[in-house]
C-alpha cells in the first residue's frame, strides 16, 4: 500500500495517494481507545487536600506511599513544571 500510494505521489496523483493513505492508515497508526475516568459507582473523582495537612503528616504519608512513586528526589528542585509559573 505504501509503495502505491508513494507512486502516486511521485506521479502526482494526489487524490488516489490520498485515499491510499486512507486505507493504509489503521496499519501504521493505532487507534486510541476512549476512556472515561470516574470515582466509585461511576461518581466523581474523590480528591484530597494535601496543604491542609502538617509536616509530620506528610512525612507519615510519604513513608506509606512513597515506594509507590518510584525513584526520584521530590525534596529537589522542581524540574516537572509543578508550582509556580515561570
Amino acid at each position: 500500500m505504501l509503495k502505491a500510494m508513494r507512486a502516486h505521489v511521485d506521479n502526482n496523483k494526489l487524490d488516489e495517494a490520498a485515499s491510499i493513505a486512507k486505507d493504509a492508515a489503521p496499519y501504521m497508526h493505532a487507534k486510541l481507545a476512549s476512556v472515561q475516568h470516574s470515582g466509585p459507582r461511576g461518581g466523581p473523582i474523590p480528591v484530597v487536600d494535601l496543604a491542609k495537612l502538617s509536616g509530620d503528616e506528610l512525612d507519615h504519608l510519604e513513608s506509606i506511599f512513597g515506594p509507590l512513586a518510584g525513584p526520584g528526589d521530590d525534596d529537589g528542585p522542581d524540574q516537572a513544571g509543578e508550582g509556580e509559573a515561570s
